[in-house]
C-alpha cells in the first residue's frame, strides 16, 4: 500500500525519533515548548502512538535528559587522557553546557530531584559522576584523604561556573581559563 494512501503511519523508531524532536524543541525554546503531541507532529505520527514509548511529557524529558548524560559523561571521558585530565574534564563539563544549554538546565533540573522515577536517567546521572569520580581518584588520590569530596568539589566548581555562564554572569570566553587556572589545576 502506498504511503500516501494510509490513514496512519507506522514508525519503525519511534522512540529515538520522539527524543530527538523534543531535543530539537528543547534547544529551539525550553523544556516548556516540549510537548507529546508537538514531538509525534515532527516526527509524523499520531500523538497517540507516542504513548507506546512515554506515558506522559516528563518520561519524554528524562529520556532526552538521560540521552544528554550519556553523550556528557562520554565528553568528561574523553576529556581524561593526559595529565591535566582533571583540568581538560572542567573544562569540558563548561563547554558542553555552552554547547546545549537548554539540555544542561534540563538534565540538573527537577526530573533528577526525582530520579526514583526515572531510573534511565539517574543511572545515566551516576555515571556521569563515575566519570568524574575516577578522575579525582586518578589525579588526586593519595593527595587527598577524601576523594569523592575532591569530586564533589570538582563538580560543585564547574556546574556553578557553567551556570554563570549560562546567565551571563561571567563572560563566555573566560569560562575555560577559569577553569584551567583554579581548582582542577595540579598542586
Amino acid at each position: 500500500m502506498n504511503i500516501a494512501m494510509r490513514s496512519t503511519y507506522h514508525h519503525g523508531n519511534l522512540g529515538p525519533a520522539l527524543i530527538a524532536a523534543a531535543r530539537d524543541l528543547l534547544d529551539a525554546d525550553g523544556p516548556g515548548a516540549v510537548s507529546l503531541r508537538e514531538a509525534a507532529r515532527r516526527v509524523g505520527v499520531s500523538a497517540t502512538a507516542t504513548y507506546r514509548h512515554f506515558q506522559d511529557k516528563d518520561h519524554l524529558l528524562a529520556a532526552v535528559a538521560a540521552e544528554g548524560f550519556r553523550e556528557f559523561s562520554q565528553k568528561l571521558r574523553d576529556a581524561d587522557g593526559g595529565d591535566d585530565g582533571f583540568t581538560d574534564m572542567g573544562a569540558a563539563y563548561v563547554e558542553f553546557a555552552l554547547a546545549h544549554p537548554g539540555l544542561f538546565r534540563l538534565m540538573f533540573g527537577q526530573l533528577l530531584r526525582q530520579r526514583e522515577l526515572y531510573p534511565e536517567l539517574g543511572a545515566a546521572a551516576d555515571d556521569a559522576f563515575g566519570a568524574l569520580q575516577a578522575a579525582a581518584q586518578r589525579h588526586v588520590g593519595g593527595r587527598y584523604d577524601d576523594v569523592e569530596s575532591v569530586g564533589y568539589a570538582a563538580w560543585s566548581f564547574a556546574h556553578g561556573l557553567a551556570r554563570l555562564v549560562l546567565d551571563d554572569v561571567i563572560p563566555r570566553d573566560r569560562a575555560v581559563d577559569v577553569c584551567k587556572g583554579f581548582l582542577f589545576s595540579r598542586p
